[in-house]
C-alpha cells in the first residue's frame, strides 16, 4: 500500500490561484489558537507552497515536543516528527481517512465543504514509551475560486482511552447535522462501483473468478477487469492488500 504517496499527489498537484498571505496568516493564527485553548498539538499544511507550520499547546511535553508560542516552521506537508510517535497501524489509517475526506469534500460544492471534517482516534508513544489515547481531527480549506484544497488543518487532542476497536474507527463528520457522514453515502461513490464493491466483497468471502461471474452473471473476463481496477484504484498489488484497505476504510 501507498496511501500516504497516492495523498500527497492528489493535495499538492492541484491548481492553486495566486498567492495570498492574508489567507495564510488568518489560518496561522486560527492554529495557534487551537493550540492555546484546547492545549492541542496543531499543524497547519500549506498545500500549495509543501510547508507547515506546527503549534505545540500543553499536551506536547508528553511527547517532549517543544511547548513554545512560536511555529515550527517545516518545508513539507508531512509532520515527520509527529508520525514518527504514532503507532504504525494508526498512522496509516491516519492517511486513509485524510485520503478519504479528501475525495469527499472534492465532490462537493465549494461553499459546503467547510461543514466537514476527519475524525479518529490513534496511539501515540509518550516520553514514557507508553502509547497515549489521541483524537485526531483534520479539516481542510478549500479555495473559492479555483476550487482547490488549499490548507490542510490537524489538531491532535488527548482522548479518553479507547478500545483497539474504537481506535481502528473513522468518519467524516458533518458538523451542522451532529454526526458522522453514512460510510455507503461517502465511500461507494468516491472510490469503488458498486459492481466493483460487490467483487470485493465476493473475493474476502474466498470466492474465484468463475464463480463470482456465475453469481453475478457476467462473464470471467468482466470479474478480471472488475479486479484490476478495483487494485489499480486502492493502490494495492493484491487481491489481499485490497480486502485489508476496504476494511480500514470500512468498505465492508
Amino acid at each position: 500500500m501507498n496511501v500516504k504517496h497516492d495523498l500527497s499527489e492528489k493535495l499538492l498537484t492541484q491548481s492553486f490561484p495566486k498567492e495570498e498571505m492574508e489567507e495564510l496568516e488568518k489560518y496561522r493564527q486560527l492554529a495557534k489558537g487551537y493550540a492555546a485553548v484546547e492545549h492541542c498539538i496543531a499543524v497547519l499544511s500549506d498545500l500549495k507552497r509543501d510547508k507547515s507550520y506546527v503549534y505545540h499547546g500543553a499536551l506536547a511535553a508528553c511527547f517532549d515536543f517543544s511547548t513554545e508560542a512560536s511555529a515550527q516552521e517545516i518545508d513539507s506537508i508531512w509532520e515527520e516528527d509527529i508520525f514518527a510517535c504514532i503507532h504504525p497501524d494508526d498512522l496509516i489509517n491516519k492517511h486513509l481517512l485524510e485520503l478519504r475526506l479528501f475525495t469527499f469534500v472534492k465532490k462537493l460544492d465549494v461553499t459546503k465543504r467547510s461543514q466537514f471534517y476527519g475524525s479518529n482516534v490513534i496511539r501515540m508513544q509518550g516520553r514514557t514509551g507508553e502509547y497515549i489515547a489521541i483524537k485526531h481531527r483534520i479539516y481542510y480549506v478549500s479555495c473559492i475560486v479555483s476550487g482547490s484544497l488549499r490548507y490542510a488543518l490537524c489538531l491532535y487532542n488527548r482522548a479518553e482511552q479507547p478500545s483497539l476497536n474504537e481506535v481502528k474507527k473513522h468518519a467524516i463528520v458533518d458538523m451542522l447535522a451532529g454526526e458522522p457522514v453514512p460510510i455507503f453515502q461517502d465511500q461507494l461513490s468516491s472510490i469503488l462501483s458498486t459492481r466493483e464493491w460487490e467483487v470485493l466483497r465476493l473475493i474476502r468471502d474466498g470466492q474465484i473468478s468463475k464463480e463470482i461471474a456465475a453469481r453475478l452473471s457476467i462473464s470471467v473476463n468482466t470479474v478480471s477487469r472488475h479486479r484490476q481496477n478495483i487494485l489499480e484504484k486502492l493502490r494495492v498489488k493484491n487481491s489481499s492488500e485490497a480486502c485489508s484497505v476496504a476494511d480500514r476504510l470500512h468498505l465492508f
